[in-house]
């Protein structure tokens, strides 16, 4: 369903030297033995996965798309980026869908919150709440907020038919509120983490409502876990991937900068920021990711990835067909010397900008760059990819001798926010 091209400055020698450490790391995903093995449920996901709880989320979500004007979706790192991604990976930016979908719980932003309420005074909307515990601050204040104005403006009882939760199976604090107000309730399982949830009730309950297939999604999924539970280094691209960032981090590339040339698919980069990151970046080990949008970064950035510090590689992303297309027109006076282009669509010059811009860094720049391509982008290929991502990470992380899915470092800004709150017990 994807192509890898290996970036050149790895040689498949070098590739397959990796070849016993990636058979015992791959029984050790499958058999759940590793660091963290608790929160492997990913792993078997598209296929364990609750079909009648599916059944469920799909006329649920049906109902908010025909019934109200927003689905509000408060949630925060992997509770928000999946979704959030796949909207605008195949929606686009500009989407005209009769359902908007607003995100909030994402930032304590006094500014971003205040215009978010202001507009939905005047909304019919529906709240799609989403964290484990149910005492994750950012999501907390804003479901605080956003459900007082539900309230206040359908009553009580109303509301609680336009809240769908989605928590803990057995225990925590939103799960006891959902307990108490009989919210509709959606299970995160306990045995997969946040920045491993998107093909969980996580994202598909919003991007259900937004009209996206979800059920194709997760057959991409499935797929992809069937081609790629594998150790065979020579065919298995996943693990190639992820052989070749490792290759890299140890040959003085700190830093994996991720690119794409479509708008729309800068929130995936965004989720890839946060699965690599929060995954791998322990023990004072990891890849730094970044990401850049060309060709507007490469009036910026690109003038660094070319001629700057060499401590970094990429992973391109390239679409070669978009859903969407434009031609170029002719003019007559031909001022801005475009008429050379005249009847070429827009996509055409998008490639020759990929395929420039990755020769220069090359070849001139000496920038590795690994190319993952896809023909075109529906609903199936990124479950694929998402799949792809995250037993990428995996395996990535158990090679740098990791629990890739603990987040330590995360909990000491909340202890130090929380006593300067004043928060009992901080």
């Amino acid at each position: 369903m994807i192509n890898f091209e290996l970036n050149k400055a790895v040689s498949e020698k070098e590739i397959l030297a990796y070849g016993e450490k990636v058979s015992k790391i791959n029984k050790m995903i499958n058999e759940k033995t590793g660091a963290g093995n608790d929160f492997l449920g990913w792993v078997d996901w598209p296929v364990d996965y609750d079909k009648e709880e599916l059944k469920r989320l799909l006329v649920d979500a049906k109902y908010v798309r025909d019934n109200f004007e927003v689905l509000v979706v408060c949630g925060i790192g992997g509770s928000y980026l999946g979704a959030r991604c796949a909207l605008e990976a195949l929606k686009g930016i500009k989407s005209n869908d009769k359902l908007e979908v607003i995100f909030m719980g994402q930032t304590f932003s006094p500014n971003y919150t205040k215009q978010v309420l202001d507009y939905l005074e005047n909304k019919k909307f529906a709240i799609n709440v989403i964290s484990k515990s149910g005492t994750t601050t950012e999501t907390s204040i804003s479901f605080r907020l956003v459900k007082a104005l539900l309230e206040e403006k359908v009553g009580k009882s109303q509301a609680k038919n336009a809240i769908f939760a989605v928590t803990d199976k057995e225990k925590g604090a939103l799960k006891t509120l959902c307990n108490i107000e009989g919210y509709h309730t959606y299970v995160l399982p306990g045995n997969i983490g946040g920045r491993y949830s998107v093909l969980t009730p996580v994202g598909l309950f919003p991007l259900a409502a937004a009209g996206i297939d979800v059920e194709a999604m997760l057959t991409g999924a499935k797929e992809a876990r069937k081609e790629l539970d594998n150790d065979d280094l020579k065919t298995n691209i996943c693990y190639r991937y992820a052989v070749s960032r490792d290759y890299m981090l140890r040959h003085g590339k700190n830093v994996e900068m991720f690119v794409t040339y479509e708008p729309q698919m800068s929130q995936l980069s965004e989720w890839l920021k946060q699965l690599f990151g929060e995954s791998e970046g322990k023990e004072k080990k990891g890849l730094l990711p970044g990401s850049v949008t060309f060709s507007t970064d490469l009036h910026s950035l690109g003038q660094f990835i070319q001629d700057g510090t060499p401590v970094l590689f990429e992973t391109i992303l390239n679409i070669k067909t978009p859903e969407l297309d434009v031609a170029i027109p002719h003019t007559d006076d031909d001022l801005d010397g475009l008429n050379y282009l005249e009847g070429k669509k827009l996509s055409y010059v998008n490639q020759m900008a990929f395929l420039g811009t990755k020769k220069a860094h090359e070849e001139e720049g000496g920038v590795p760059c690994n190319v993952i391509e896809i023909d075109k982008l529906d609903a199936k290929t990124l479950g694929y990819l998402f799949y792809f991502f995250m037993r990428a990470c995996a395996m990535s992380a158990y090679l740098l001798e990791i629990n890739p899915f603990n987040q330590p470092g995360v909990e000491v800004y909340k202890k130090n926010m929380f006593h300067l709150l004043g928060k009992k017990g901080y």
